[in-house]
């Protein structure tokens, strides 16, 4: 292959791993705890099969794929954006499949890091004798299942923090009046954060100060993600419109703390307290976050009041921040946005990196994630 050759199969690379990866967002909202992935079949330049990964325990992308292609599969290459499984789960290995369907090439965006899989599909595809190429736009398959990749390396869910508040740093007024800070096109925009969330995360005291039912509101949505409510004195109301409908909630309570008789209606965790007896600390927080993980949550969405909210930033937990900043100013005599006690000198401060931003409507979508901040980084 010549030089002109292996870059119109770049080009081509991308093109058909682009698609692979349109395929996959498809599954944005429904495949938790699965990975979200597309497959593309092409044969001479044309697409012969299209799939993606629906839900758990339905047919993964290169089988739906492979039905649409039928005989056409025959000496095609298969775009995929995540590794093809080669272990035998609730369905049967995708490496096998294309094996038998007479694929000639596979082209992987990025490896699947689940031990049973991490680089075996490769490998039994190449000693099949199929040309396999990875790394095709690898960072935005990595991306589209962040929340994946952190379960299974970290043993911890992407923790994505949502917050909305004026110019001057306000989230409500003094007496609690918040209504509504942001447009409607921002509002709208964070249900579909909910959406593609495992769960959502808040406070007794947003339960209690707005008996919100803190779902994802999208039309035609599949799946509630579960809830997760933090009361360390077990003080939820049973009649609470979160308690309504038939999605999990789990219940992380005090360790002293007493349960009423109708807690079967929630999935009761105890939370370990500090000396201070605090559970919004990172001894309470880690431990949380990794039984959550283990309960197969990949995005963890947190909406709740500013102490939860600072306390997860002060423990270093925070993956993404996810803030909508109305143009308003709203003065003194307001709530703010955190609340971080713990910091009393300036090289205490916490550190985010720009990710990305949008206008959504009169209001900016601001994306932080961890990192050190410029000034820091020159000195």
């Amino acid at each position: 292959m010549n030089a002109a050759e292996r870059q119109a199969s770049t080009e081509m690379d991308v093109l058909f791993m682009t698609r692979a990866l349109q395929l996959a967002a498809q599954g944005l909202y429904s495949t938790a705890p699965n990975p979200r992935v597309g497959c593309v079949l092409v044969s001479d330049g044309q697409v012969v099969g299209e799939g993606w990964h629906r839900r758990a325990g339905e047919a993964h992308a290169e089988i739906v794929a492979l039905l649409e292609a039928g005989s056409l599969a025959f000496g095609a290459t298969a775009y995929v954006s995540l590794e093809p499984c080669c272990h035998q789960g609730r369905t049967g290995p995708c490496s096998a499949a294309l094996i038998q369907a007479g694929i000639t090439r596979v082209v992987i965006a990025i490896s699947d890091p689940f031990p049973e899989v991490n680089g075996g599909g490769v490998e039994q595809l190449r000693q099949a004798g199929i040309r396999v190429d990875t790394g095709v736009l690898q960072s935005e398959a990595h991306e589209i299942n962040i929340g994946f990749f952190s379960r299974v390396e970290r043993g911890l869910p992407f923790v994505r923090m949502k917050a909305a508040s004026s110019l001057d740093g306000a989230t409500a007024m003094h007496n609690g009046d918040s209504q509504w800070i942001t447009s409607a096109e921002a509002r709208e925009d964070n249900q579909h954060y909910r959406a593609r969330s495992s769960m959502i995360l808040t406070g007794i005291g947003t339960i209690l100060a707005d008996d919100p039912r803190m779902t994802a509101r999208l039309d035609g949505l599949e799946r509630q993600p579960d809830l997760v409510i933090v009361d360390r004195h077990a003080r939820l109301p049973h009649d609470a419109c979160v308690l309504e409908g038939a999605r999990r909630v789990i219940w992380a309570i005090g360790e002293q703390a007493t349960l009423p008789e109708w807690s079967d209606r929630c999935e009761v965790i105890r939370l370990r307290s500090d000396s201070t007896g605090t559970v919004n600390s990172i001894e309470s927080w880690r431990p949380l976050l990794k039984l959550l993980a283990e309960r197969e949550c990949n995005e963890l969405h947190v909406e709740a009041g500013a102490r939860v909210q600072g306390s997860l930033l002060m423990a270093g937990l925070v993956d993404e921040l996810l803030l909508y900043q109305a143009p308003v100013i709203m003065g003194e005599k307001t709530r703010r946005l955190f609340v971080t006690p713990d910091l009393d000198e300036f090289d205490q401060r916490i550190h985010l990196q720009y990710h990305c931003s949008e206008q959504l409507g009169a209001d900016m979508k601001l994306i932080f994630r961890p990192g050190q901040d410029a000034c820091s980084q020159e000195s």
